[in-house]
């Protein structure tokens, strides 16, 4: 018996041992788990299962011993917690109040505004209590990492994981929502991560390029994987940092010394990328007299077990690489912090990334994420989850740059031949908290003047181009305006009906926007001509060149790893260097985070969320609806090429659409069904063509707040 005891009182050590070392959220917050847990009285938490979580693609259930590692268990604070925490980064962000910048770490972050700490700990042993691991609780105190068997899960959460085959492609989901106990239902919103569709790189590889003897300019190389048809023969005026520093009007900062010195950007990854590919792009495009430098990293949590692994490199390399580079290419003195995790078996590890670092003693200043993923399939936790991260970050003065998204205003459909989801937006940008970065094309093939922008040779760091050039929305589809027109049709669907459409131009890529279904209006998103009345949380917020080839321009950037897409970019022989050519919203996050550097950088500051100043800036260049500025917005139009105002912040892009072609009835105008079915377009209306977006004065979904004069920008700021 006396042994019996002495194990007891040695488990009940252990268990309190455990609590202990988990104890995080707030010590003066209310206690709200009230009753005692009964288990057999439940409450759902709706909204949780993955949208392709369907009976049709239903396998059966998995091994009860499925060992699913590092899920996200998302617990919620009070209502009063939120207000004031919302008021709170209201006041962060008013040079009138006295928080202003007076950002929080993230122990006075869960301090402030997490659970209660005697909440944390009864979840906590609740969750021992079935068996699960639990490996950390952050100190945000929002956050709770879990380990365990699919037969444990189904046992606390009263779910089954179930396999699911989508498109050819094996995955596992939970085939329900969750529940838990009702007692407690106020401090848990949900499980983030019950299964493994994970989001995507937002970036369209328009193939490899080559440097020609004869003329200097870039030409295609190989395969064309995004169109089968280009209307300029083989010729390419590609992007290089020399040309993006000349369109827009990056140059004089760095002249002045203003080039992200002493600042570091954290580009969040679930890959690592090959070092010397850095170094090859910086010696190519004339970066390497600067001093930047790049860092990997895998970060781990605070505390507890290390849920972050090496992952090595893999299919979104590519997207690694762009992003470090691009970064550097607009800061190319700034420190370049590649951090990246493996993803689990059910979590992104972008976001396992990103958490460890926010909730770490020295949360990054500036931080840029290339992937998405729409806001329903997210689910209403994947949705909290996400909101609450980047809340956390403006709370500490970390600024967030997130691709909006390459599929027009129909980002529930990545990489479609057409939409037939309807209009949604990528629930990885569209929370109030961070920057929505869309992307543009330029104008100049279609307006037949190449030879005005471009010259036939390369100087210096293979810069090309020679102004600004005119800017029109990104968009690869038969259903946006300029394609159509350019073709001789008056419709996107007619054009998208007839053999050369269908053939050649069936796709829904493009810069995205749109209204958030899930986020209101945020106060800062006002007083600028153009913003929707609609009550919601509009995106994207700015631009920047985003094109991948269909209008002779994209992107360059060097990954050479050919097991994962790449090609030789060493540049040893300058005349034959093969480079990766792409384009993609994925490289306008990092160009702004890049950006961004230079702002903190000039003004020894970190700014949180930088949209309080974009919109305030644009107020004032552009004006409101009631007031609209019409002389800065006639100057400052970005058809108007190197004739745009040379004061003007931002470029107003005012030529396009984002609309792509579509299926079904869903927010689809003009398609049918049946065996000869029509294809339609995105449009707000099915019964009548109300556009999905077209770009207009002001703001607008296509482009945001449109481009800008960056020199402009950081000395406006």
């Amino acid at each position: 018996m006396r042994s019996l005891i002495r194990v007891f009182l040695a488990l009940l050590c252990v268990l309190a041992s455990t609590l202990l070392t988990f104890a995080q959220g707030s010590s003066s917050a209310a206690p709200r788990i009230l009753r005692p847990i009964d288990e057999t009285k439940l409450v759902q938490l709706t909204g949780n299962t993955h949208p392709l979580a369907r009976a049709e693609f239903d396998g059966g259930p998995v091994q009860d011993g499925l060992f699913l590692d590092h899920m996200f268990l998302m617990l919620q604070r009070s209502p009063e917690q939120e207000a004031a925490l919302v008021d709170l980064i209201e006041e962060l962000h008013n040079p009138q109040s006295t928080n202003y910048h007076q950002w929080l770490t993230p122990q006075e972050f869960g301090e402030k505004f997490g659970p209660s700490t005697a909440d944390i700990g009864i979840v906590t042993e609740w969750l021992l209590s079935h068996g699960l691991q639990v490996n950390a609780v952050y100190p945000s105190g929002m956050l709770i990492d879990i380990s365990g068997t699919a037969g444990q899960m189904q046992q606390a959460f009263h779910t089954e994981i179930h396999h699911y085959t989508v498109q050819g492609v094996e995955h596992i989901a939970n085939s329900g929502d969750p529940q838990i106990p009702v007692a407690l239902a106020p401090v848990i919103t949900g499980l983030a991560s019950l299964h493994d569709f994970m989001p995507h790189p937002l970036v369209h590889d328009a193939g490899a390029v080559q440097k020609d003897t004869k003329t200097g300019r870039w030409v295609p190389s190989g395969w064309q994987p995004n169109f089968s048809f280009s209307y300029s023969g083989s010729e390419q005026y590609d992007v290089g940092p020399q040309d993006f520093a000349t369109i827009y009007n990056l140059t004089p900062l760095l002249k002045a010394g203003v080039n992200g010195a002493g600042q570091t950007i954290v580009v969040i990854e679930d890959t690592n990328m090959k070092a010397a590919d850095w170094t090859s792009f910086r010696s190519a495009f004339g970066l390497s007299s600067y001093s930047g430098t790049l860092a990997q990293v895998n970060p781990a949590p605070p505390s507890g077990s290390n849920n972050c692994s090496n992952p090595g490199t893999n299919g979104d390399e590519i997207e690694a690489a762009l992003d470090a580079e691009w970064a550097g290419a607009v800061a190319p003195n700034a420190t370049i912090e590649l951090a990246s995790c493996a993803d689990t078996r059910t979590t992104f590890g972008g976001l396992i990334a990103a958490q460890n670092l926010l909730n770490s003693k020295t949360p990054p200043p500036i931080m840029s994420v290339s992937y998405g993923e729409c806001e329903s399939q997210l689910g209403s936790s994947g949705n909290a989850l996400y909101s609450a991260t980047w809340q956390q970050a403006v709370a500490e003065g970390t600024s967030v740059y997130v691709a909006a998204g390459d599929e027009g205003a129909a980002s529930c459909d990545p990489d479609a031949s057409y939409a037939t989801h309807g209009i949604a937006v990528s629930g990885f940008a569209s929370t109030p908290y961070n920057v929505a970065v869309g992307g543009t094309d330029f104008q100049d093939y279609a307006d037949n003047t190449i030879s005005t922008y471009w010259s036939t040779t390369n100087g210096s760091g293979d810069l090309s181009v020679k102004s600004y050039v005119p800017e029109m929305t990104w968009d690869t589809s038969c259903a946006t305006s300029v394609l159509f027109k350019f073709e001789g049709y008056t419709s996107g669907t007619a054009f998208c009906n007839t053999t050369t459409g269908k053939k050649n131009f069936l796709n829904d890529g493009g810069g995205s926007g749109g209204p958030s279904s899930v986020y209101a209006k945020p106060t800062w998103q006002a007083g600028v001509i153009g913003i929707a009345s609609d009550g919601k949380r509009d995106i994207p917020d700015v631009s920047s060149f985003a094109a991948d080839g269909l209008w002779t321009h994209a992107l360059i950037f060097c990954m050479s790893d050919t097991s994962q897409g790449g090609v030789p970019c060493t540049y040893t022989n300058s005349t034959d260097a093969l480079y990766n050519s792409a384009g993609g919203t994925s490289f306008a996050a990092p160009a702004f985070a890049g950006i961004q550097a230079l702002v903190n950088q000039k003004t020894k500051a970190k700014w949180g969320n930088p949209n309080t100043i974009f919109y305030s800036l644009a107020a004032a260049e552009f004006g409101s609806a009631t007031k609209p500025n019409s002389a800065n917005l006639t100057s400052c139009n970005a058809t108007n090429g190197n004739a745009v105002g040379s004061t003007c912040i931002f470029r107003d892009v005012t030529k396009g659409d984002i609309d792509v072609v579509c299926s079904g009835t869903t927010n689809c105008y003009g398609s049918t069904s049946g065996r000869n079915g029509l294809y339609g377009v995105l449009s707000i209306s099915s019964s009548s063509l109300s556009v999905a977006y077209p770009a207009t004065t002001g703001w607008d979904f296509a482009t945001g707040l449109g481009t800008v004069n960056i020199n402009n920008l950081v000395n406006n700021w």
